[in-house]
């Protein structure tokens, strides 16, 4: 053992000095809120015995260990108990530290979470959060600054999305990755109020998916005329389709969609074997066929009056309630999204028949209490603290509410903003991939020498137009 002592002590030191290098290298590297965190962290890990004492996070085992058994003499005082401390293990990040730890005995969850408060004021961290990591173990986040009031950009990479199916809207207000799951969601619907973000995170939408033969996009935008004009123009070229305010034309693009959900409906089952497309996914041959809807209100709106043109005007604005309700209705098992932007969710901007069925709301800031009843449901009146009425500051543009699968309330979210001239360079350089669903669906049918003959292909539209 003496002989190889030198080596091990040796060893030792390599290890201990390319550790030391690799975490010099990692905080010189790093940014400047993450170095804070690193070194918070630090704190957070030499502290924590004392503090898990302090907090009531540590239990009492009256039983002696194998080796104060072992070693206890018959006649000699019985071993102390031994005070049980969680075990922990931190990492850094940007916004502060994430703690995941282990349970105990009479230590669990509940224990953890009454504690949280206390834990902020330890750790000097803004909000602390705790969340079960599994059987016997959480994990504690705590911010030390407000990930809702940090602006954050995103720059596309280009790269095609590996999952299809996943929609990725920002962090929430611990700096964890919101998802949504867009499997089987026939429509989105998105309010607040001028200037708030709604825009810019749909355009976030269409650059995170453009690189994806397998998503093709079509917008309706009742805010401009033309499609040189607004927030979309950089975009205009991977979209297949395009109108502004004018009525006729989003009437026109509405029933062209329909004829697209109808053929796939009667072809789903002998194209694809699957009577749902989710089952199968999106493919280029068959593409996840998303319909923007911005400023909603504009198509949808009540026009009345005696004249001639208001009721023309009128009998558009309700065939294009009904042929956008079919596609929310019945394009969800083939491969159809509606995402439906306007200031107010309410009745007589976007009708309840359609906003009432689409699973996925989001809501920006709102002036009323109304407004955001509308977009969220009457529930987010029982938690006030995460209303969208709470987030006029400008500090807070770009920030969303929405409810979330699996998570009690209302969560809050910030979405990055992508710049013009990403958004501009990324439709430019995927605008080859962009092609009409519907001449997808004949070389779709064409290619597995298929023939689907309709009996009354137009009258189905007709019916939906009177």
């Amino acid at each position: 053992m003496t002989e190889y002592a030198p080596y091990a002590l040796l060893v030792v030191v390599v290890l201990v000095g390319v550790w030391l290098l690799v975490t010099v290298v990692r905080y010189v590297r790093a940014d400047r809120g993450t170095r804070v965190s690193m070194r918070q962290a630090v704190r957070v890990r030499w502290g924590w015995v004392r503090l898990a004492r302090m907090a009531g996070l540590t239990v009492t085992d009256k039983t002696p260990g194998l080796l104060a058994q072992i070693t206890a003499q018959k006649d000699g005082p019985a071993p102390a108990p031994r005070v049980l401390t969680p075990r922990i293990k931190v990492k850094a990040d940007q916004f502060g530290v994430i703690v995941r730890a282990r349970t105990l005995p009479k230590v669990g969850l509940e224990e953890y979470q009454k504690s949280a408060r206390f834990l902020a004021d330890a750790w000097r961290c803004t909000r602390v959060s705790v969340l079960p990591d599994g059987p016997g173990r959480v994990v504690i986040r705590g911010v030390r600054s407000d990930p809702l009031t940090t602006p954050t950009t995103h720059r596309p990479t280009g790269r095609p999305p590996t999952d299809l199916t996943r929609w990725e809207l920002g962090v929430d207000e611990y700096a964890a990755q919101v998802c949504v799951s867009l499997a089987n969601v026939p429509g989105v619907t998105v309010a607040g109020v001028p200037g708030a973000g709604k825009t810019s995170g749909v355009s976030k939408f269409v650059c995170d998916f453009a690189p994806s033969a397998a998503v093709q996009i079509a917008t309706a935008d009742g805010k401009v005329s033309r499609s040189s004009e607004g927030d979309y123009a950089d975009l205009v070229k991977r979209m297949f389709a395009f109108c502004g305010d004018d009525l006729d034309e989003a009437n026109a693009l509405f029933k062209r969609l329909v004829e697209l959900r109808r053929r796939r409906s009667a072809t789903i089952r002998d194209v694809l074997g699957v009577k749902n497309m989710w089952h199968a996914g999106p493919s280029p041959e068959w593409p996840l066929t998303v319909l923007i809807i911005d400023e909603a209100h504009t198509f949808f709106r009540e026009y009345r009056g005696s004249d001639a043109e208001t009721k023309r005007l009128g009998t558009l604005t309700a065939q294009n309630a009904r042929l956008v309700e079919d596609l929310v209705k019945k394009g969800r098992s083939v491969g159809i999204l509606v995402i439906l932007i306007s200031q107010k969710t309410t009745g007589d901007a976007i009708p309840t028949f359609i906003r009432d069925v689409c699973p996925i709301g989001l809501s920006f800031a709102q002036k009323t209490v109304e407004a955001a009843v509308a977009a969220l449901g009457d529930d987010i009146r029982n938690w006030p603290d995460a209303s969208p009425v709470t987030l006029q500051d400008p500090a807070y543009v770009g920030v969303a509410v929405m409810a979330m699968q699996g998570r009690p309330g209302y969560t809050r979210i910030r979405t990055p903003y992508v710049s013009d001239a990403d958004a501009a360079r990324l439709a430019e350089d995927t605008s080859h991939l962009t092609a009409d669903p519907a001449l997808c669906l004949d070389a779709l049918l064409a290619s597995t020498s298929r023939t689907i003959l309709d009996d009354e292909p137009d009258d189905a539209i007709a019916s939906l137009a009177k």
